[in-house]
């Protein structure tokens, strides 16, 4: 599936060969901005692999767009500039940065780069969904565990009847043993 990738530069010449390049490339340019505030918009409303965003630009330059549509969308961005002093080379370094290049830029530089930093883009994406998945499934044995122990505590049963009760309930009425938990948690907390 091709890669869906904004632009955000206020210069339209570059936008243009940025654009040129990345679909000779075979990557689909979902959209363009030439400022800030069309970036986030269109960010918000296309959710793309990737933002291409220029760091100098009109209303919000390219560093704060980068903070919000991190912050709010956790999407990766990919920051262009004509600034390579070191003052925004430590301002970029967000979450959400995945690489940064600096102008003029040309295709043998841009593709590689690009291709990269979707690639640690995607790997980040599935390490996060990683962490949620093991969050949920700690917050899912404690809600079991917290019902065990009051079944243990309200019918005096052992760790493994009561187990044995949350799952055998789980199993006939086809509930989860988590939606199970929670009805005994709601039963005898009181």
């Amino acid at each position: 599936m091709k890669k869906r990738i904004l632009i955000a530069e206020d210069e339209s010449i570059i936008r243009m060969d940025l654009k040129m390049m990345l679909l000779d490339h075979g990557y689909e340019v979902v959209g363009e901005a030439g400022d800030g505030d069309r970036a986030i918009e269109l960010a918000f409303e296309l959710k793309p692999d990737l933002v291409l965003m220029d760091i100098k630009m009109p209303k919000i330059n390219g560093l704060q767009a980068s903070t919000i549509i991190g912050r709010q969308l956790d999407l990766p961005v990919f920051l262009i500039t004509a600034y390579s002093q070191q003052e925004f080379v430590e301002k970029s370094k967000q979450d959400n940065i995945v690489g940064y290049l600096v102008k003029p830029i040309s295709e043998s530089n841009l593709i590689p780069a690009i291709t990269v930093a979707l690639h640690q883009a995607d790997k980040a994406k599935m390490l996060k969904q990683s962490v949620r998945s093991a969050q949920d499934e700690i917050q899912k044995r404690k809600l079991i565990e917290r019902a065990k122990g009051l079944l243990m505590e309200k019918k005096k049963l052992s760790e493994q009847e009561a187990y044995t009760t949350i799952r055998r309930e789980s199993m006939s009425r086809q509930l989860t043993k988590e939606s199970v938990a929670q009805e005994i948690i709601l039963k005898y907390s009181n």
